[in-house]
């Protein structure tokens, strides 16, 4: 779903550690951050072993999102969604889309716009910590082709280091935890390559707009340093 972190070890990528599940992309992989099975000690060494033991501690796996970029060949290859388009979990209902009409729009520099449907208590994200989050993924008409909520996982990646598309990346660093926000991403912000279609998902043309919604679960660096 975006670029591939410069920052993850090769043995990350090439060797996933115990337990761990590899979903595969065309040219890249996302990998699970931990399971439940004790890690080796070479795994320890990962600053990543404290946002796993979080993770785990939630009942949560988190999910690093890659995809579409230079270092990836081709386009988002993850499997369809499988719930028909009336069963699937929303982050926004009807009554949710309802009031949502009457929220001011927000729009940046860069083409993004938003609305936030529910603004957080927490902290912000810094540029350079992980965060974990729920999204929902759709093409302007409403059809979901990805989804954290139908899959039981938070996605979680580090802001600002161009792990997800743009638009996703600038939306979430002035949302705070706890809130919830809708992004209508444009075509520069989103997918280059685009996306195929597979069954229970919709193609997402090369340089479409999108439309996001995000909750701000939580920050796990910023919960471990407090702790």
């Amino acid at each position: 779903m975006a670029v591939l972190p410069y920052s993850i070890p090769r043995t990350l990528v090439g060797t996933p550690p115990p337990g761990a599940i590899p979903l595969s992309f065309s040219g890249g992989r996302v990998i699970r951050c931990c399971s439940t099975v004790e890690l080796t000690s070479s795994w320890r060494d990962f600053n990543r072993t404290r946002t796993c033991v979080l993770a785990n501690r939630r009942n949560v796996i988190g999910v690093i999102l890659l995809g579409g970029s230079s270092l990836v060949t081709g386009g988002f290859e993850a499997a369809g969604a499988g719930l028909p388009p009336e069963d699937k979990p929303k982050l926004c209902d009807e009554s949710c889309e309802k009031e949502l009409e009457n929220v001011p729009m927000v729009s940046t520099e860069s083409g993004l716009q938003y609305k936030d449907i529910k603004v957080g208590g927490g902290p912000s994200p810094p540029v350079g910590f992980q965060v974990a989050a729920n999204v929902v993924a759709m093409v302007p008409s409403g059809q979901i082709f990805d989804s954290s909520l139908e899959k039981g996982q938070l996605y979680i990646f580090r802001v600002g280091s161009g792990q997800v598309i743009k638009g996703l990346d600038e939306g979430i660093l002035t949302m705070k935890v706890g809130g919830k926000r809708r992004l209508y991403i444009p075509g520069q912000l989103a997918f280059p390559k685009g996306l195929t279609s597979a069954p229970g998902r919709p193609r997402v043309a090369p340089n479409s707009p999108v439309v996001f919604d995000v909750s701000l679960e939580y920050i796990p660096g910023l919960e471990a340093d407090e702790e």
